[in-house]
């Protein structure tokens, strides 16, 4: 799927939100990746697959803990 020098990486590993935006809907709050990844402004993110991955950022509480 990926046609960048180096590869993105593949919608399966830890690091999938490291491959390059190709579509871009700020005003939606989401973004397509090259791994077919969409990212959420959120931080979560759907997995070509089907796949969930629940938001990831730290809450405001755990920061001021």
């Amino acid at each position: 799927m990926c046609q960048h020098t180096p590869e993105c990486p593949p919608f399966d590993h830890p690091d999938r939100e490291a491959a390059r935006v190709v579509a871009s809907h700020p005003e939606q709050g989401w973004s397509l990746l090259c791994n077919g990844v969409v990212v959420f402004e959120d931080t979560g993110d759907l997995l070509p697959d089907g796949g969930v991955i629940a938001p990831h950022r730290p809450s405001y509480a755990k920061l001021m803990a």
